[in-house]
């Protein structure tokens, strides 16, 4: 445990330079005495820490120290191999750097590890884009993730409906959600996302903006499509399932609205059925939606969305029935 927590010390300090105790002791969920300690035990192996006294001051290696990987456990090395993503840094222009950095990564591996990436890449494989997605990353994703890189203002044009919009959009980040590539960027002093395969053009404008250091990517994510559900569920249903029903409502709805849909499940009858709430987008959405679980499902509310599909139950008798 305390080998494990000496090498992040000195991973810490080669990747920040300078830390003080409280600011590893806090990385490392440990007291500052043991940081000291700590610090006794890296200098006491030969390893060139050194402490800065006063304010401004910390702990940091000297002469651009750099340890060798020879601190990674089996699992560590193979967990790093899968942490690459091969097809998406690839769709961006990083294919050719991701694999550069990973043979420098090999080559410092100890040679019992060496087998990491071979054992990594038998096992487990990414495929992001879903069944019956398009082939190839969309024609202007290299030159979006370019500027996110560089932090370089773009003047956007982008589809939305049959028009085209132009902004002058500052590139933030890069998401890949089932497949589909989307931008974050901000425009003016809100935050909007875009999907790449809509934007048709990408004008760099050679001016460089100031990232806001507090912006957290993730956090804005999970934000940004709890919205555009919510957005989109605008309506609910009343329906009551059957067990084979529920089983299959979340083949026949969005994920989002199938875990609601089970929050809201009351008791079970004696035969099994429930009555739940359903978000919808629309009544002739759910009509559709919910005519995919034929007798499994009943419509109690409202009452239109319950006679359209008594309607297509009445339609689906007369096509199937006996004839003459």
């Amino acid at each position: 445990m305390r080998a494990a927590r000496l090498i992040s010390m000195v991973l810490l300090l080669q990747s920040r330079e300078t830390m003080t105790a409280g600011e590893l002791a806090r990385e490392l969920e440990v007291s500052e005495r043991t940081v000291y300690r700590d610090m006794e035990a890296l200098s006491a192996a030969g390893v060139p820490v050194y402490a800065d006294q006063g304010r401004g001051g910390g702990y940091r290696l000297v002469g651009g120290y750099r340890t060798r990987l020879t601190g990674l456990t089996r699992e560590e090395a193979e967990a790093l191999f899968l942490s690459g993503l091969p097809g998406p840094a690839g769709d961006m222009g990083r294919g050719g750097a991701l694999a550069a950095a990973e043979l420098k990564v090999l080559a410092a591996l100890p040679a019992a590890l060496r087998d990491a990436p071979a054992r990594a890449s038998q096992r487990f494989h990414l495929d992001a884009p879903g069944w019956f997605g398009g082939t190839g990353p969309p024609p202007l994703l290299r030159d979006l993730a370019r500027a996110v890189w560089q932090d370089e203002t773009v003047e956007l044009r982008y589809r939305r409906r049959d028009t085209e919009v132009t902004r002058t959009a500052e590139p933030y980040a890069l998401v890949l959600k089932n497949g589909t590539w989307y931008l974050v960027a901000r425009v003016g002093e809100r935050y909007r996302t875009y999907r790449v395969d809509r934007v048709t053009a990408v004008r760099p404008t050679g001016a460089v903006f100031e990232r806001d250091e507090r912006f957290d990517l993730a956090a804005h994510w999970r934000e940004a499509a709890a919205a555009f559900m919510r957005s989109m569920l605008r309506e609910e249903v009343t329906v009551r399932l059957s067990p084979a029903g529920m089983r299959l409502l979340r083949h026949a709805v969005e994920p989002h609205a199938a875990r609601r849909a089970a929050e809201n499940a009351g008791e079970p009858d004696e035969r099994g059925w429930v009555v739940t709430t359903l978000p919808v987008e629309s009544m002739a959405v759910a009509a559709s939606e919910l005519m995919r679980l034929g007798p499994e499902a009943e419509v109690l509310a409202p009452a239109e969305l319950r006679e359209q599909m008594a309607d297509g139950a009445a339609r689906l008798a007369e096509l199937y029935g006996p004839r003459g």
